[in-house]
């Protein structure tokens, strides 16, 4: 900062310290604790000045970041970690020590780190599949839950009643992991593409009212219907996949569940990128960054939605049946909205339309709060934090996506780009 006025500056800094005190009073200086139906306040009133010399310092660090940010907003920005990885001498050996790193992961670690990973590459598909709907249709999606239930619900109810006639046969009912794989994906599919059907007219918060209601619906009809779905309990007992007839114990499930999962991650960022440079690709990022002109250029609006919401919800079908074989559990619990939103903040902070941004928003996501655990008190705390932050200083994500550019040398002219 340029001719500091401290007079000011301070005056600022302490009224800032005394709002967060006001604010975090309730979360960092009474714990209540019920004890023989009795509620009991302790008070920590040491928290006061590690709050109050704490936001004193940040405020004086928010307005340089903000100055900062002002101007280096005037300047081209400098990537410089693309640039190395654009060049094959660097991401050759990267992308090569990151394939050994991942083979080698589940011999290395614990079974309960392999498990952690294990959820990480399920947000990554999740992540990748809504990141279809927001990243490149611009379409607000609150209810992706629902989708990613019904691949969870696919392969746990297949096993609920056909079970027992698999078991009759003599057949393996590991098996029939191989086989909900590819149905709970067409399952999700064809319900993506009925739920867009009643809202192709729909866009901005109307759309995210109407998602949103869609996966409460769906949870609540997966509660209170248990005739069908078993309700509130949920299903149990689900079989882990299928492996040339061998007897899996946990320690090797959860290794081959990974390397399971691994693929589907490295299928669904191929496919994933394909689509982004296809016609319908391009016909997304159209309608995203303006429809009434898409439609004026001859873009089908009607068509790329469907195709948007139908391909984004294929993926949350592939990783609700990994969820149901890595848990052997599932239940109405496991997709209400906070669900949607985790997967919908994997993208945001990640980078819309990103790739990478998933990948890296899927491990900070699910990783840091695993990790964390001791801090589990403050963790919203934390996470609306770095949502704040995230929101003004890196409106683009962790890893905004890059758009193309082609250049074209003119002969005596220069470039023209």
């Amino acid at each position: 900062m340029h001719n500091i006025d401290w007079k000011k500056e301070l005056k600022q800094s302490t009224l800032a310290a005394l709002w967060f005190i006001f604010l975090t009073f309730p979360l960092m200086v009474m714990k209540v604790a019920i004890i023989q139906g009795q509620a009991t306040i302790t008070w920590r009133w040491y928290n006061v000045p590690v709050v109050a010399v704490t936001f004193f310092i940040l405020s004086f660090v928010w307005r340089y970041m903000l100055e900062r940010r002002n101007f280096t907003q005037k300047k081209e920005s400098k990537d410089i970690l693309g640039k190395l990885l654009a060049q094959p001498k660097y991401s050759r050996p990267a992308i090569i020590a990151l394939a050994v790193f991942l083979l080698a992961f589940p011999f290395a670690f614990s079974m309960y780190q392999t498990n952690v990973m294990i959820s990480v590459l399920i947000y990554i598909i999740l992540g990748l599949g809504l990141n279809i709907v927001v990243g490149y249709g611009g379409l607000l999606h609150l209810g992706y839950a629902a989708f990613y239930a019904m691949g969870a619900y696919s392969y746990g109810l297949f096993f609920t009643y056909m079970g027992p006639k698999f078991i009759e046969w003599g057949i393996n009912t590991g098996l029939m992991f191989w086989i909900a794989i590819p149905a709970a994906a067409i399952l999700s599919l064809v319900f993506g593409f009925i739920v867009c059907l009643p809202v192709i007219r729909l866009r901005g918060d109307y759309l995210a009212i109407v998602t949103l209601a869609f996966g409460e619906i769906t949870r609540m009809f997966l509660q209170n219907e248990g005739q069908i779905t078993l309700g509130p309990s949920g299903v149990s007992q689900i079989p882990r996949p299928w492996l040339l007839g061998m007897k899996i114990t946990p320690v090797f499930a959860a290794k081959y569940v990974y390397f399971i999962a691994l693929v589907l991650v490295i299928i669904s960022i191929k496919v994933v990128k394909n689509l982004e440079d296809s016609k319908i690709g391009r016909a997304w990022e159209a309608m995203r960054d303006d429809d009434i002109a898409a439609q004026s250029m001859g873009i089908d609006l009607t068509r790329a939605k469907l195709a948007s919401f139908a391909v984004g919800a294929l993926w949350a079908g592939f990783a609700g049946v990994l969820l149901a074989a890595k848990t052997t559990f599932i239940n109405p619990e496991s997709f209400t909205l906070w669900e949607s939103i985790i997967i919908l903040c994997v993208v945001v902070l990640g980078g819309m339309g990103s790739i990478p941004g998933v990948i890296v928003g899927s491990v900070l996501m699910i990783m840091l709060p695993e990790y964390f655990r001791s801090f589990a008190e403050y963790r919203m705390l934390i996470f609306g934090l770095a949502l704040v932050l995230m929101m003004i200083f890196r409106q683009g994500g962790i890893i905004p996506r890059k758009r193309k550019q082609h250049t074209f040398e003119v002969e005596g002219e220069g470039a023209v780009k």
